[in-house]
């Protein structure tokens, strides 16, 4: 799943945590697909589903938290561990009920658009405080 971070890991760099899209998160597009299957739309739109789903890779290593997203048009995000100012987490109900909800990672100076749909939030907002207190 990680082809991207794996390729861009430094010497001495390793990944802690792996993040992905839930597929909770992409429910509605997925039922959207299915229910306009009989029509070619409905292929375009499970499509859509499947390359999100499959190009969004979120890692946290002992170095930096990185983020891609895309597959043709790449669009990535590095952030050191040590910028890191907060990682928050949104969970309305449904992201309570099945595990997913929205990050949104904050450096020095600057705040992130938040990643929305990402399984196990508190997991990966853990794994961000143990990068931190190893690396300080």
């Amino acid at each position: 799943m990680s082809d991207y971070i794996e390729s861009t890991l430094g010497r001495d760099e390793r990944i802690f945590h792996t993040g992905r899209i839930s597929l909770w998160s992409l429910a509605p597009l997925i039922l959207l697909g299915i229910v306009t299957l009989p029509l070619v739309v409905g292929l375009v739109i499970l499509g859509v589903a499947y390359v999100r789903y499959r190009s969004t890779e979120i890692a946290v290593t002992n170095r930096r938290i990185v983020i891609k997203l895309g597959l043709i048009s790449r669009r990535t995000l590095e952030i050191n561990i040590g910028k890191v100012e907060s990682v928050q987490v949104e969970q309305g109900i449904l992201g309570r009920l099945f595990g997913f909800g929205d990050l949104i990672i904050a450096g020095t100076g600057a705040t992130h658009e938040p990643l929305r749909g990402i399984a196990d939030p508190i997991g990966f907002r853990r794994a961000c405080m143990d990068a931190q207190s190893e690396a300080g």
